[in-house]
């Protein structure tokens, strides 16, 4: 090893689902939504002035900031928007967590948060999920330095009930509590009625998925405004322009089109419930997934073998080698047609 080596910081990185360039693919495998952007998202890049790129977007994101505010019935102080959930949660992880007491979050959860708990140095304690992949409140009760945890949880779909996300949030009031609502539009109610009784809670979401623009990278967290200024002074510390102008109007437009995004999601909670039917007809076991996406196994079928054996079908869908969910598959909800070509090969195969 050559001297300079010895103080690379040295990590595990995240692994992404495989992005295939091939156009005739069925891809089910990065919860991506099947439909396209709302209409004002395409009409907002048409009339985009494009002299305007030779300036630097605005640091405080304001318009998008406003529109998300205006959406959700909240002051533009209690929003804080960056490039994709991811971002922020990264963001969150270096404002917030910075006890030497561990984090708190589930053995079987979105895989980034031991990778930034390891490279920001923050420690940690994976809680193992019951046997029926449900986060309990009660196994959190010890000393911490922080709690984050999605719901609906990924990759199993699994939706807390808003009263047992309050228990979690009230149980610890002298950390931050972090709710990551990635899935959060395709089943269940959100925690955000309850930043307003709770200071140290943390609400973050996402345009990736219920609002079709995973490709345009837009998160953003909601809170009380203490926490919005903590995120945006290590925001400003660390890069004052993380968005750019075209992205900033492209997320006002679609955060402004309720009846389509209505529309879309509704679409998709309409096949994940038909596809879970149809599965348990044919012998598949998932949970009742509140996401854009099941959690499958099958008593004799190896979901490893299956998982090649769909990707040589051109249908891609994913797969974690992991202890405890290594004989499941995570299967993203496309669109009907879609969903149909996955279930004909399961059912002659």
């Amino acid at each position: 090893m050559k001297v300079w080596e010895q103080n690379i910081r040295r990590v595990t990185p995240y692994v992404p689902g495989e992005q295939p360039g091939e156009r005739n693919i069925i891809k089910l495998n990065t919860n991506e939504n099947p439909y396209p952007p709302a209409p004002g998202v395409v009409q907002a890049m048409r009339d985009f002035d494009a002299d305007s790129l030779r300036r630097y977007p605005d640091p405080a994101v304001s318009e998008l900031v406003h529109a998300i505010a205006e959406e959700y019935g909240l002051r533009d102080e209690q929003v804080f928007v960056g490039v994709g959930s991811d971002d922020v949660l990264a963001m969150s992880f270096l404002t917030f967590f910075n006890s030497d007491k561990p984090i708190l979050f589930p053995d079987i959860t979105y895989s980034f948060y031991d990778v930034w708990a390891e490279e920001f140095r923050i420690p940690y304690e994976e809680i193992p999920l019951d046997k029926e992949f449900q986060i309990c409140v009660s196994d959190y009760e010890r000393e911490n330095g922080g709690i984050i945890f999605p719901n609906p949880n990924a990759p199993t779909g699994e939706l807390m009930p808003l009263d047992v996300v309050e228990q979690m949030v009230a149980a610890h009031p002298d950390v931050v509590v972090i709710v990551d609502e990635a899935y959060i539009d395709f089943g269940g109610s959100s925690a955000l009625p309850l930043i307003e009784r709770y200071d140290n809670l943390l609400v973050v979401q996402t345009f990736s998925k219920s609002r079709s623009m995973a490709g345009m990278r837009i998160g953003y967290a909601m809170g009380q405004p203490q926490l919005i200024r903590y995120l945006n002074d290590v925001k400003y510390s660390f890069n004052s322009y993380t968005m750019n102008s075209l992205v900033i109007a492209m997320g006002a437009a679609a955060i402004r089109d309720r009846a389509y995004f209505e529309e879309t999601r509704t679409r998709i909670i309409a096949t994940r419930e038909r596809v879970k039917r149809e599965l348990r007809e044919i012998g598949y076991r998932c949970g009742d997934s509140m996401s854009n996406f099941l959690f499958v196994t099958h008593d004799t079928v190896s979901m490893e073998e299956l998982f090649r054996e769909l990707k040589e079908q051109n249908i891609y869908v994913r797969h974690f080698d992991r202890d405890r969910i290594r004989n499941y598959l995570r299967i993203s909800i496309g669109t009907d047609e879609e969903m149909d070509v996955l279930l004909a090969y399961l059912r002659k195969r």
